[in-house]
């Protein structure tokens, strides 16, 4: 029987896990208590034989040989071993508990898709869920000692009310050498065929829902069965069986409380009784134990699968949904937050407390923004200006000034882009759009970059295209009063024609 404490854990307070401690049910007492007895027994003689009947010298050689084994269980990966078998093990027993086939969604789509009122529409509902019902008696005879235990042979399942006589006729007609579990499921589909025919399915959009769901519910009855077939391999559990063993058996000799061996010599405390040691003892091997305990979960331990009773369950709510519950419907009504824009459930006095709290709407919503105006204001966009930036370059221009573009240095004189004044077929927005604009210095820029353009074809370069020098003009005097000073280092002829290069081959 499945040992429940969830209700014990719901709320977390002091002292509320040690209340666990003391439970002997599916407990790690009730597993372990006959292996920790020997391993006390057998360290309690070994220790009377040292103390009692060796000699001096027998003393001495018995020292050797648990030092030996001492510093032996250290060479053991007991815990890497042990941790990853026991993940493992749990992980493929919670999969087993989830493949156990249950009739809920089919027995909806059944309720729901195979009409009829009359009995002829009731047979036929109640003998595809039975059906159902039936395969997963079947496939849990096979792997389950409980339910085989309750259903021995094939008159037990009959008697039960999961197969009738003639059912049963024709199943032992059926001659293979496997399993037969499936066969149940195709009987479902033949039956599912015949409904479509008479017209209880009333299209094939509904019967293909009904193959689906059966499809799903098969294959978790198939899940079970090689879940039985296919185990964890030996080898791995013997290796891990082998660990625990061989590390506690050194332990038994390697553990002891020794003399020293010399006559000055200062010994280790003696304690009589290795309490770490028994401590990992119950650590360890309470590890392999639930290991031992869930790697077959169809079984009859504390902790095992309760199959008896979800048989019982899925027919009993099956043929509920299918019979009882078909077309019968309580009467539609508007319910009692008709007229209410906003639904409030009550609270009792026991949650009253709840209402005080309020609906969390995003980590950020409580998030005050900085009270400086400046930070609350949409930034205006600057002019847009192609750019190209490349990671060769990137070093140079965090140098330079950002009005200082790659443009501007191949052509070696132009001024920065943002200190021209856009001209009259260029789309992008003047920065400066809404002051008044100076006829002097409108003019001189307009003439400067007229000089600029003419002295391109002159200007000095090295061989191969490259730069001589970088020369930056200056800028007029309504310019210097209008815009901020721009300094920029110029790189030597030097690096400027690697950067460049490097620039060109990319």
């Amino acid at each position: 029987m499945t040992i429940s404490y969830t209700l014990k854990v719901a709320n977390s307070h002091f002292g509320g896990f040690s209340k666990l401690l003391f439970r002997w049910k599916g407990s790690i007492y009730k597993l372990l208590y006959k292996e920790f007895i020997v391993f006390v027994v057998l360290y309690t003689v070994l220790s009377l034989v040292y103390r009692c009947l060796l000699t001096e010298e027998q003393k001495r050689l018995y020292t050797k040989v648990a030092q030996y084994c001492n510093r032996s269980t250290d060479l053991i990966p007991i815990s890497f071993v042990l941790g990853f078998y026991v993940t493992l093990i749990v992980n493929r027993w919670w999969a087993q508990y989830t493949s156990i086939p249950l009739p809920d969604q089919l027995m909806c789509v059944i309720s729901s898709n195979v009409h009829g009122k009359d009995e002829r529409g009731r047979i036929l509902r109640r003998t595809l869920v039975r059906y159902a019902n039936l395969s997963a008696v079947l496939i849990l005879r096979s792997v389950s000692t409980r339910v085989l235990k309750r259903f021995p042979t094939m008159d037990h399942v009959v008697e039960a009310g999961f197969m009738t006589q003639d059912e049963r006729k024709k199943f032992e007609s059926l001659y293979s050498d496997f399993n037969k579990y499936w066969v149940p499921c195709v009987w479902f589909t033949n039956l599912a065929a015949q409904a479509r025919r008479e017209g209880r399915v009333r299209d094939d959009v509904a019967l293909r829902l009904l193959m689906d769901e059966l499809n799903l519910y098969r294959a978790k009855c198939s899940m079970l069965f090689h879940y039985d077939w296919i185990s964890i391999p030996l080898v791995y559990t013997q290796v891990v069986t082998i660990a625990v063993y061989s590390f506690f058996a050194f332990c038994l000799i390697g553990r002891q409380f020794l003399e020293p061996l010399e006559p000055g010599q200062e010994g280790e405390l003696d304690m009589y009784v290795p309490l770490a040691t028994l401590l990992q003892f119950f650590f360890y091997a309470g590890w392999l134990k639930v290991a031992e305990q869930i790697i077959n979960p169809f079984g009859e331990d504390d902790d095992d699968f309760e199959t008896n009773k979800l048989i019982d369950r899925n027919l009993q709510v099956s043929l509920l949904s299918v019979d009882d519950m078909y077309q019968n419907l309580p009467p539609a009504a508007k319910d009692k937050y008709w007229n209410e824009p906003a639904a409030q459930p009550p609270y009792t006095m026991a949650t009253a407390a709840e209402t005080l709290k309020p609906s969390f709407l995003g980590s950020t919503f409580d998030m005050r923004m900085c009270e400086e105006a400046e930070q609350s204001q949409p930034a205006e966009a600057l002019p847009s200006s192609p750019r190209m930036h490349t990671p060769l370059l990137s070093r140079f221009l965090a140098a330079a000034s950002p009005a200082v573009s790659l443009r501007n240095l191949g052509r070696g004189g132009r001024a920065p882009p943002q200190l021209r004044r856009p001209r009259a077929d260029s789309g992008s927005p003047c920065p400066r759009s809404n002051r008044p604009e100076d006829p002097e210095a409108v003019a001189a820029i307009e003439e400067e970059d007229t000089e600029e353009e003419e002295s391109e074809a002159s200007e000095p370069r090295m061989p191969g295209g490259h730069l001589k020098a970088l020369q930056l003009p200056r800028a007029s005097k309504a310019q210097q009063k209008e815009l901020p000073q721009i300094q920029v280092k110029a790189p030597s002829s030097e690096s400027l024609s690697a950067d460049r290069q490097d620039a060109l081959e990319l």
